[in-house]
């Protein structure tokens, strides 16, 4: 009765979005119409279905799999993502964040499921009953969705496209884009641009794309590009209050990526490189990562303001966004580098890292394993605990995957000398994306809650800040933030 009761409470909150034409919660869940056979966005500007007509889905796919098909007027998938695949730690929500990096493509199912430490069959099972769909079908729409955007934003063949997708055939690509949006790839790139102007990306470069990454509103974007800015690396980056360049790690090759605002909207612009076309899935993925762009900020801040001690901070840094890491490896150098000193001292060193190692990108572990003592300074127990470290991680006995439970990730980089609980949890806000981690260790955090009047001492900081769950880590960025507007030391 109570699971009844919970899922009645649930549908109404849902419908209620729905009849307000609540654009809050596009991406956040899919309304699927079955008078008229389409799912739509809770913001769609038809009119609203009766209840008994209505099924809200979590996932994209599993409005396919209900024979469904998107519409037309709304277009659900150019939108931000669910902000629950970090949100949430279960296996479901892991599986989603590699289905988006493109892992089904590249690795199959079994793939899929090695890396999340369970049997194909199990993985299918807990997806279909999860999200109403398993890893082939996910994957299928995430596709689908890839082929929506790159058809709107370029002028890219549609064969090209349809491989750039991760479709195995062209003849695949035709048969889903139909199944999906009931139009053909030339009707569904004319009825993707109604009301967006010409593509941006140059004709003719097929390695070169240039797409729109759409964002919730509030979004902190100045506050985002000024971390990148604060902590490029001299020769690997280049950042201002407006834009980021930087080379970018994909699995078929080299990539180099430009993001910068979008004039037309609250989220990005972003012009990526790629050594391979079928890479723009997982390099989208990680972008959109890095900028937090799927992140509710609406409820984080409606949640934090409610503590009177951190209302104002909300009030005055609206939809504050974590900063995230566009590769795990080099955020974890980056950070054991950069602890315990200045962001220009920080930055001097990993500069120095990347001109001896990097051969146009940040070094790999594996290089750093081999060649690290000859580049590092300063006390040779540290370089000894880097050069570990980078051992670790080159030989596979250290793993870091976004796949990961945070908890396993924690325990993993903890096991390793020299990495204690400060960095383990700075790490997990900035590879998972984990939104419930406050760093209590930190000093700028408890002098900055000491000075709003919070609990300043570790254990009482720690047990005060269990009101502020499921958003602890954009309590700390506000922390961070009012302590130090400019930090002096990173990685902050």
């Amino acid at each position: 009765m109570r699971a009844d009761a919970a899922d009645a409470a649930e549908f109404s909150r849902r419908y209620a979005a729905v009849a307000s034409r609540d654009a809050r919660f596009d991406g956040q869940f899919i309304v699927g119409v079955h008078s008229t056979g389409i799912y739509c966005r809770p913001s769609c500007p038809a009119m609203t279905p009766k209840p008994g007509n209505v099924s809200f889905y979590r996932t994209a796919a599993a409005a396919h799999e209900a024979g469904l098909r998107a519409c037309k007027r709304c277009q659900p998938d150019a939108v931000p993502g669910s902000p629950d695949w970090n949100l949430r730690d279960d296996l479901a929500a892991r599986a989603m964040r590699l289905v988006q990096d493109g892992v089904v493509d590249r690795e199959g199912v079994e793939g899929l499921a090695t890396r999340l430490g369970y049997s194909s069959r199990h993985l299918t099972r807990v997806l279909t009953a999860e999200l109403g769909a398993g890893p082939l079908a996910l994957a299928r729409a995430h596709r689908a969705q890839t082929a929506r955007t790159l058809l709107a934003a370029t002028e890219l063949p549609v064969a090209d496209i349809a491989f750039a997708s991760g479709f195995g055939s062209l003849r695949q690509f035709n048969e889903t884009i139909a199944e999906v949006y009931r139009a053909t790839p030339t009707e569904l790139r004319a009825l993707s641009r109604r009301g967006v102007g010409a593509p941006t990306a140059a004709t003719g470069d097929t390695g070169t794309l240039t797409l729109r990454l759409p964002a919730r509103e509030p979004i902190d974007r100045a506050g985002l590009f000024d971390y990148f800015a604060r902590h490029a690396i001299p020769g690997l980056e280049s950042a201002d209050g407006a834009q980021l360049r930087r080379p970018l790690a994909l699995p078929g090759g080299p990539g180099a990526l430009e993001v910068r605002v979008d004039p037309a909207g609250p989220g990005l612009l972003c012009t990526v490189r790629l050594t391979r076309l079928s890479d723009v899935t997982a390099a989208v993925a990680r972008i959109r990562r890095a900028f937090d762009l799927d992140a509710d900020a609406s409820a984080i801040d409606v949640a934090l303001a409610a503590d009177p001690a951190l209302g104002p901070l909300v009030a005055a840094v609206p939809g504050i966004r974590i900063a995230g890491a566009f590769d795990p490896e080099e955020a974890l150098f980056r950070t054991l580098l950069g602890q315990q000193i200045s962001v220009p001292a920080a930055r001097t060193v990993l500069g120095r890292l990347v001109a001896a190692l990097g051969d146009g990108g940040f070094p790999s572990a594996a290089v750093i394993a081999e060649r690290g003592r000859e580049v590092l300074r300063g006390p040779a127990g540290r370089i000894d605990a880097i050069v570990g470290v980078a051992e670790e991680l080159a030989e596979g006995r250290l793993v870091l995957d976004i796949g990961m439970p945070a908890m396993e990730f924690r325990r993993a980089l903890l096991a390793q000398r020299g990495i204690g609980p400060w960095t383990a949890d700075f790490l997990a806000m900035h590879i998972l994306g984990s939104p419930d981690v406050l760093p209590v260790d930190d000093l700028v955090i408890r002098r900055s809650a000491s000075a709003l009047g919070l609990p300043g001492e570790r254990r009482t900081l720690a047990a005060h800040a269990e009101a502020w769950s499921p958003w602890r880590s954009y309590a700390a960025l506000h922390l961070w933030r009012a302590g130090s507007p400019r930090p002096a030391s990173t990685p902050r």
